[in-house]
Formats: structure tokens, C-alpha cells, sequence
């Protein structure tokens, strides 16, 4: 299939947004073998309530014990390990050494589901997923690139063995997808790039390079230079990575933004003028 037409990354933001990095916010948790690290927020990541960092391994139903320690107020919850969400719940879930568990409480929202999130980064490139590690793949526009070579960098920097390619149609397979380029270049690629398009109610990404709402209405058009890191999860395929942006400003402006400190705690983020903007923001 060709790709549509190219159009502006107008990333209609999902509510209001974050106005400066907070550096060094949501700081590294890194985990012994026999450990796993738990975050509670609440409202799409806008408020923290616990941060867990060095927490011994439980057996089932040990997970729902520790969870049921805070009061869960919302409508609606998403619990997320190495940034995916779990597929069991939380008394069935079987974790493993390195596992970072997210559980954010928030209202209702346009998407049924939001299978994947970046606020956990640097997993699942780190551990990997159900105890297993996978392979990682930056593929680039630009293999060559600033962006291209930042990402992939900041992998190896982790301990992630990332293998640099250009852009490619990937079938299901067990590798870890980033995927870096102006979002003219990587739209029609993918069928999770298809499913952005889309809009939130296909791939729980609220920005389909319009900022929307958490009822999927447009709120914020933010214009050239504007990146965005999201992620997103189609059936039977491995969670796919975008470093993306409306042109080659808003490219490196992700590639930037692609850091632990930066991605904590976010569904997705959209960078505007070297700004974060959250993606949604209840």
C-alpha cells in the first residue's frame, strides 16, 4: 500500500501540558536480579503517589497484595510492566528480576485499551518481556543521522545491543522496533504507524501528529520543529517505537527527549520548542 499524503505532525495534545523538563525527575531504578521496581501515579502520570524502587520479587498473588496498600479512586486503571500492558492481572502476574511495574489510575478515556507506554523506558529494551530479552532495532530514515545515531547510542549506553538499520515493512517477529524519522517517512510503513493514523481508539496514542484530547478531540495544533516518542502494540506483534517529528527539527528534538528522565511516568510525550508536552494530559 502507498503512503497517504504527507500533512503537518499537528500533535492535538490531550489536555493541558508540562511546560519544562524536570531534570533528573523520575531518576533511574536500577534493580538487582532478585528485585523489581513499582510506580503508582494517578491521571495519565500526572501525579505520582509511590515510587518502589528496589522491591523483592514476589510469587503470585504477591503483586495485588503490595497494590492493594493505595487507595484506587478512578474510574479506570492501566497496569503496565516494562511499559506493556499486563496481559494477567495483577494476582496472576508472574514478574521477574529487573521488572518495572506501572499502575496508573485515571478516568475514562476514547481508547478501550492502551497496550503500550514509554514512561517506563529504559524497558522493555532493558529486560526485555515475561523475563526474556529480545533483540533491538533502531531503524532510521537517516541511519547516518544525528537522530539516528543519539537513539541508538543511548541504547548501547544502557547495555542494549541495538542493531542500526534503515527504514523496513517488519513482519511479527521478537525484536524491539524504534523507529526515527519525520512522520511523512514513516507513516504508511507499518501497521502500527497505520494504527496512529488512526487515532486513539486503534492505538492508544493520543497524538496522530494532531494533540488530542482524552475524548479524542483535537486541542492543539503545535506546528513545525514539534517531535514526539510514542508507542504502540498491535496483536501477536512486539511493541513498535517512534522517534518522530513534523521535519528534521522536530526528529532531533525526540531523539533528545529520549532519556530516561525525560520519557518517566508519560503515556507518550510531544516535544515544542524543546518543551515537553504530555501526551494525554487528563
Amino acid at each position: 500500500m502507498p503512503p497517504p499524503p504527507a500533512r503537518p505532525l499537528a500533535l492535538a495534545l490531550c489536555a493541558a501540558f508540562a511546560v519544562a523538563f524536570a531534570a533528573g525527575c523520575g531518576g533511574s531504578q536500577s534493580t538487582e536480579p532478585s528485585e523489581f521496581a513499582l510506580t503508582v501515579t494517578r491521571d495519565f502520570g500526572a501525579t505520582s503517589l509511590i515510587e518502589l524502587r528496589r522491591e523483592p520479587v514476589p510469587a503470585p498473588p504477591g503483586l495485588a497484595e503490595i497494590l492493594q496498600r493505595y487507595p484506587r479512586p478512578r474510574a479506570r486503571e492501566s497496569l503496565f510492566v516494562n511499559g506493556i500492558l499486563a496481559d494477567e492481572p495483577a494476582a496472576k502476574l508472574e514478574l521477574h528480576g529487573g521488572d518495572r511495574v506501572w499502575l496508573d489510575q485515571h478516568g475514562p478515556t476514547v481508547a478501550p485499551a492502551i497496550f503500550a507506554a514509554i514512561g517506563s523506558f529504559p524497558e522493555p529494551f532493558l529486560h526485555g518481556i515475561a523475563g526474556k530479552r529480545l533483540p533491538v532495532r533502531v531503524e532510521c530514515d537517516d541511519p547516518r543521522g544525528g537522530p539516528c545515531s543519539a537513539v541508538a547510542e543511548k541504547l548501547v549506553a544502557l547495555g542494549v545491543v541495538a542493531g542500526r538499520s534503515a527504514l523496513s515493512r517488519s513482519a511479527a517477529d521478537d525484536s524491539l522496533r524504534v523507529l526515527v524519522g519525520p512522520w511523512r517517512r514513516l507513516r504508511g510503513g507499518d501497521v502500527e504507524a497505520d494504527s496512529i493514523d488512526a487515532g486513539p481508539r486503534e492505538s492508544g496514542v493520543f497524538a496522530r501528529l494532531v494533540v488530542l484530547d482524552t475524548a479524542g478531540r483535537p486541542a492543539r495544533t503545535l506546528g513545525a520543529g514539534t517531535g514526539l516518542v510514542a508507542t504502540t502494540a498491535e496483536p501477536e506483534r512486539r511493541p513498535v517505537w517512534f522517534v518522530t517529528g513534523t521535519d528534521a527539527a522536530g526528529v532531533a528534538a525526540a531523539a533528545r527527549a529520549f532519556d530516561e528522565s525525560v520519557l518517566a511516568d508519560r503515556y507518550a510525550l510531544a516535544i515544542s520548542r524543546d518543551l515537553p508536552v504530555a501526551v494525554p494530559l487528563p
